[in-house]
């Protein structure tokens, strides 16, 4: 199966503030916010949602294609991707432009505040899917909004699987492009806080989204995901990590790790059981693309927290 990964290609510019940003915040000037915190650390990862999926997909023995639009910049971090095993040929790089970029700092307690700069994201909407051929599987994550709504109409009308997986966009795209992106999904994908943004620009809730679409993940971080489908719901623990590092990418781990499991036909929950597995590898290392395993490490850890793990080809 064919498995397309869109989204952001983004470095990472990740900073370590050492105290907690909740002490800073002032209930009585929340109208008048000024705030500068002086961080530890910084390091330059490359990032964006689209490799960060892609790269998971990858560990897991997929050859994913990467259809996104990058900066001048994008050189280094092609080659370094094809080497890893992700196809980039669908990748355009823009020029006069740099890949976009996301600052984030991270406090004592994992809170994030981050800012992402557009860049080469903006031209995603020069890409098509219908200058693709033999797609089984498609992922419309954080992108240029237009895009993206883009991208989830050309996938209904070639009748292509997709996860629809707005993310950081829910914050800007309207209701009515939230909407779209929703309606005809197999699976839209949001954490618990996007859920809220969502239901409230769309007045979707859960009933709601499962009448449009197939299949509703919501990912709740150390409290682990929720599938719910028309025939129930299921919660999914999370993966105990080894250690904390980084949380930035461990959402992306996730979708390539549910994006493998889909590929292999297995049921929602224990895709769901992949994408937890591979979020915790992510979390115990700094950046989206900084940890690496074998598919027999992977399977090793799957069972030593879900059980046996049976494939197709053993039953």
């Amino acid at each position: 199966m064919k498995l397309v990964v869109t989204g952001s290609i983004a470095y990472d510019y990740l900073m370590s503030f050492p105290g907690k940003f909740t002490e800073h915040f002032l209930p009585e000037h929340m109208n008048r916010v000024s705030l500068s915190f002086l961080v530890d650390t910084m390091d330059k990862r490359r990032g964006g949602c689209a490799p960060n999926i892609a790269y998971t997909l990858a560990l897991l023995g997929e050859r994913p294609l990467l259809m996104a639009t990058a900066g001048q910049d994008f050189g280094e971090y092609r080659q370094w991707l094809e080497s890893a095993g992700v196809d980039t040929m669908h990748v355009k790089q823009i020029d006069g432009k740099f890949c976009a970029s996301f600052f984030c700092s991270t406090d004592a307690d994992n809170n994030q505040i981050a800012s992402f700069y557009t860049g080469a994201m903006a031209d995603a909407g020069q890409l098509s899917f219908r200058d693709l051929h033999g797609c089984g599987l498609a992922i419309i994550s954080p992108n240029d909004p237009g895009a993206m709504v883009q991208y989830a109409d050309e996938c209904r009308a070639l009748s292509i699987r997709y996860i629809f997986d707005p993310g950081q966009q829910c914050a800007r795209m309207s209701g009515d492009e939230l909407r779209d992106g929703v309606t005809g999904a197999a699976v839209v994908i949001v954490n618990d806080y996007e859920l809220e943004l969502l239901r409230q620009k769309t007045g979707l809730g859960e009933e709601e989204i499962l009448a449009v679409a197939e299949t509703l993940i919501v990912t709740r971080g150390e409290d682990g995901s929720s599938v719910i489908g028309r025939g129930g719901r299921t919660d999914v623990p999370a993966v105990t990590p080894h250690r904390v590092v980084d949380p930035t990418g461990v959402g992306d781990a996730y979708r390539g790790g549910l994006m493998k499991g889909l590929a292999l036909g297995l049921p929602y929950d224990v895709c769901a059981r992949f994408g937890s597995v591979a979020a915790t590898y992510a979390l115990e290392h700094l950046g989206g693309q900084s940890h690496a395993y074998t598919w027999d490490a992977f399977r090793k850890r799957y069972e030593e927290h879900f059980g046996s793990l049976v494939l197709d080809s053993q039953r």
